[in-house]
């Protein structure tokens, strides 16, 4: 049975990489999970392990429209998180992290429920400071083609600050890094899920630019371990705290290791640089380390095996 003190969470964007993960990991642990995704980027079969519970609730919503639900807690990850996905309706991005967060900011005032935001790295643009840390502004080109999801969510981290200020609500803001694992879409033009797919098929990885462009990986166990400790912290610990691995790798140094995991033969090809492609990010996170007691466990070679794996059966390879 489960006992008065279960929780009922609310996770949007449920249904996608990492909302699927994180209603797993909810309900592994005895809460009631309500999911909402408009499966515009999320996909069922994230899910579909799930909906046998009799804990675990589906909802097909847009969170550019109000809902109405009574619930303790909200996790805010609905927005697409790729840049093909979100520059394929960059008004629809701006929309849905704006919007959206005004929609469930309201909702987390009207039922006094504490709400994360599932901010981003991309916060930071591409930066001056390295590795960035929480104090640094950023800089990004707000005219620029990724701007509708850069500047989108630094628009929802500020409507989360002020409404903290001005209503008093328990809110926490997380900046997500590059995250990996299994159930990332298969053609969302990352670069982990695209090396693994052109080489488990045999075909030529791409590098944009010279492939000395640097990112650093997370797998996604640990970062919902993470966000979960962020939400479960202090009222008085808000945010932003950067949740990423510090290990700093080149686009070329991951070809690499992606090809000798999967045994293909795949040649590596230069192709231009996409505009306002960030040169480096790094976390620094030591305030996570300090304040939530975290770092990631998993190291890039074990979470990229795991990935092969999922992503061989994905494929059918």
């Amino acid at each position: 049975m489960k006992g008065s003190a279960v929780k009922k969470i609310l996770v949007t964007g449920g249904a996608g990489f990492l909302g699927s993960h994180l209603c797993e990991r909810l309900l592994a642990r005895g809460d009631d999970v309500v999911c909402v995704d408009n499966f515009f980027t999320g996909q069922r079969r994230n899910i579909a392990h799930l909906m046998g519970n009799p804990y675990f609730e589906l909802l097909r919503h847009d969170i550019t429209f109000p809902l109405y639900v009574e619930v303790d807690e909200i996790y805010n990850l609905a927005c697409p998180a790729s840049p093909v996905h979100y520059q394929f309706d960059p008004v629809q991005t701006t929309k849905t992290s704006v919007i959206g967060a005004i929609n469930m900011l309201g909702l987390a005032k009207r039922t006094k429920a504490k709400i994360l935001q599932a901010s981003t790295s991309e916060i930071y643009g591409d930066p001056e400071v390295h590795p960035q840390t929480e104090d640094y502004w950023g800089r990004v080109n707000v005219q620029g083609p990724r701007a509708c999801y850069d500047e989108g969510k630094r628009c929802a981290e500020t409507l989360f600050f002020d409404y903290y200020r001005q209503h008093k609500l328990k809110i926490k803001v997380m900046r997500i890094f590059n995250t990996y694992g299994p159930r990332m879409h298969p053609n969302d033009g990352r670069v982990v899920s695209n090396f693994i797919v052109q080489a488990l098929k045999g075909e030529p990885i791409t590098l944009y630019g010279s492939g000395e462009q640097t990112r650093s990986f997370c797998y996604v166990d640990d970062l919902i371990d993470g966000m979960i400790r962020l939400m479960d912290s202090p009222d008085d610990v808000t945010g932003p705290i950067n949740i990423g691995n510090p290990v700093e790798f080149t686009m070329r140094e991951l070809a690499e290791k992606v090809i000798s995991l999967t045994g293909a033969k795949s040649e590596l090809v230069n192709h231009s640089l996409p505009a306002d492609d960030p040169r480096q990010r790094q976390p620094d996170i030591a305030l996570a380390k300090a304040v939530l007691d975290w770092q990631p466990a998993i190291g890039l070679d074990k979470g990229l095996a795991r990935t092969i794996d999922y992503f061989r059966d994905t494929l059918a390879l």
